[in-house]
């Protein structure tokens, strides 16, 4: 168990920085965005799949290629896409406030799947890491309120309920993902977490191939305003980061958390990228968090630390009676 916190709390780390990417490249739409990253990391899963590629073929089924095609269109197109736009419309912490809900939708969702701890023993934990996500943003809708009477708050309002729903829809998106993602790969074991991302990667990129070549017969403009050319080349630098880091290595380590936790624990650890989202976001404006901040970051380390607490006292009976008398 600990080796699979371990895990979760690496692609956490990882996943963090895919929060500063729509920030990084504003001038590029979040389709572009997702269909730019989706095609780097379907390169890389193949460059990286070709040492092995045989033995991942003779172990693909018809069931997991399906599977695979969900996943991807759910949990990388759609997500990354909606999350990017969340990001562009409200900024940082407010996408990581409503994302950063995901530790409790999944442990909800998997509340009766094996290995899972009583909600009752969750309660304490669930409602700090509430408490921790609602102080994270306490400061920006504090300064909503105050400019409530302002004409910009007034033109802001549809741009804000429409990146509050984006948010909302990659929320809903990525614990679809969490949950089907993690029951696949515990009823399933002929793949290994980097197996598993490498074959996730080449459907998602055969997909951002289909879904690129529909947006290039559009006509210009459509999806994407014309950008100088240094502009594309950061775009490229970035998409490549995304692919190699934020989706073939972070998914291959929460792959391999997933394996090992219930999906009670292993949904409290995506709280790890909302705060690393928030820690990145921190460096990009040069600043200190403010109080209400680091009363979140508390709150949230205080409530995974508890919960993985609750998951350890629940699992030493259960070894205890499996191991063999002497």
């Amino acid at each position: 168990m600990q080796r699979g916190v371990m895990y979760g709390m690496a692609a956490g780390a990882i996943w963090g920085f895919i929060f500063l990417a729509p920030r990084l490249l504003p001038d590029f739409s979040p389709l572009t965005l997702s269909i730019g990253r989706y095609l780097m990391y379907g390169a890389v899963s193949l460059a990286v799949a070709l040492p092995f590629a045989r033995r991942l073929a003779a172990k693909l089924t018809r069931a997991d290629f399906i599977a695979l095609v969900k996943l991807a269109l759910v949990g990388n197109l759609l997500y990354y896409m909606l999350l990017a736009s969340a990001v562009q419309l409200v900024g940082v912490a407010p996408s990581s406030l409503i994302v950063g809900i995901l530790p409790v939708t999944v442990t909800l969702a998997g509340r009766r799947d094996h290995g899972a701890v009583d909600l009752k023993r969750l309660i304490g934990p669930l409602l700090l890491v509430l408490a921790g996500i609602a102080c994270i943003n306490f400061d920006v809708f504090s300064d909503v309120l105050s400019s409530s009477g302002g004409s910009d708050h007034a033109t802001s309002v549809p741009t804000r309920l429409a990146g509050l729903a984006c948010a909302l829809g990659a929320l809903a998106s990525w614990t679809w993902y969490a949950v089907v993602n993690s029951r696949y790969l515990q009823s399933n074991r002929h793949f290994d977490g980097n197996e598993w991302s490498v074959l996730w990667g080449i459907v998602t990129g055969l997909l951002g191939v289909g879904i690129g070549a529909i947006v290039w017969m559009l006509p210009a403009g459509t999806v994407q305003a014309s950008v100088p050319a240094s502009r594309s080349h950061v775009f490229w630098i970035v998409c490549f980061a995304l692919a190699t880091g934020g989706s073939w290595l972070g998914n291959m380590l929460w792959n391999a958390a997933a394996k090992r936790l219930p999906l009670t624990l292993s949904g409290q650890m995506i709280v790890f990228e909302t705060l690393f989202a928030l820690l990145y976001a921190f460096v990009y404006d040069s600043r200190w968090p403010r109080t209400p901040e680091v009363l979140a970051i508390v709150l949230l380390l205080v409530g995974v630390i508890w919960s993985v607490r609750q998951h350890t006292l629940e699992a030493a009976p259960a070894a205890a009676k499996e191991a063999p008398a002497h």
